[in-house]
């Protein structure tokens, strides 16, 4: 039987796409070929790089091939998270992001550099870090009640600090203020931890501040906490109220981190990536290492994770235009 030319046509279309289907399946059960670079957007030695590290070792036995990191700090994320979106996209190259770099920085840096709903394919979550607000014992302020008492009573005279201007700590600080209904001072840190020192010192009355910052010091008695920004009580505090028990409610604000890659990298690659980092979360050891530094293994799907940053994009832009905050 003699086949038209529109028939032959098409048979080697779908023969074309039979083999690159095929190809692509191939290429993720070969993947990775070679080692995978994992853009960290923080600086070595903080909360986000050492909670990476938990889980790189059992996540490249998986993958059969070493993971390295590399660090590149800057404008909330937007430097490393940059780098990530000019890869090549075979899933051998991969980006640590946060709240800032893939959700709020949108709503603060103008021109961005990247477009986070274009140029990412989302991996799948890593951690949740929800913050605190923590005080000096003398301050005379015993519960979050008292600081939004004596913010009302005095308003734009109770300073507060935060861990640097755009960062999740000052959108959290300002969440609670618009949520409070309160004027309060703004004292912004190079980060988490001289914001600490000077609450230690007594020289602001409060702070908001991450868990590995202050963690220790609360359990010493050396810092009050007056609440978690998480929904729930934490584990490792479970005397402290959330800020929506405390006297704010609805309020929650949590500190995340996840894994992204440039926007082309085939579905199968992603999926297995997927799959590796959340039996990397569902080990006991890593879970164990990543709470006690103050954070909560968050495992998800691809798109599970990919509508948490739009839903986060949505919240932070909200905050940012009410609070007119812009990045240093």
């Amino acid at each position: 039987m003699k086949l038209s030319a529109t028939r032959l046509l098409c048979l080697g279309f779908f023969s074309m796409l039979l083999m690159q289907f095929a190809c692509a399946q191939d290429g993720a059960a070969a993947y990775p070929t070679k080692p995978i670079r994992l853009v960290v957007t923080f600086p070595p030695g903080g909360a986000a790089d050492s909670m990476v590290r938990l889980v790189l070792p059992r996540l490249s036995e998986k993958l059969g091939q070493p993971i390295v990191v590399d660090n590149r700090p800057g404008a909330g994320g937007n430097v490393g998270l940059t780098v990530v979106a000019r890869a090549l996209a075979d899933g051998h190259t991969l980006g640590l992001g946060a709240a800032g770099g893939l959700a709020a920085n949108v709503s603060l840096y103008s021109p961005m550099p990247y477009d986070p709903a274009k140029d990412f394919k989302p991996v799948g979550m890593l951690a949740a870090t929800p913050f605190v607000i923590v005080g000096n014992p003398r301050s005379g302020a015993l519960t979050l009640k008292d600081v939004i008492a004596s913010a009302k009573a005095k308003p734009g005279t109770i300073s507060m600090g935060h861990g640097g201007n755009g960062t999740a700590m000052h959108l959290s600080t300002a969440l609670f203020r618009q949520m409070a209904d309160i004027d309060l001072l703004e004292i912004p840190y190079r980060g988490n931890g001289p914001a600490t020192v000077d609450v230690l010192g007594g020289q602001i009355p409060l702070a908001m501040v991450d868990l590995p910052a202050s963690l220790q010091q609360i359990k010493a008695g050396k810092l009050l906490a007056y609440a978690v920004t998480s929904a729930q009580r934490l584990p490792m505090l479970p005397d402290v109220p959330t800020v929506a028990e405390a006297g704010v409610p609805g309020y929650e604000s949590t500190g995340w981190f996840g894994l992204v890659a440039p926007t082309n990298t085939p579905d199968a690659v992603v999926v297995k990536l997927n799959a590796e980092l959340n039996a990397a979360l569902a080990d006991e050891r890593v879970k164990s290492s990543m709470r006690n530094l103050g954070a909560e293994p968050a495992p998800s799907t691809p798109k599970a994770f990919g509508d948490y940053i739009a839903a986060e994009t949505t919240k932070w832009a909200k905050v940012t235009k009410a609070a007119n905050i812009r990045p240093e």
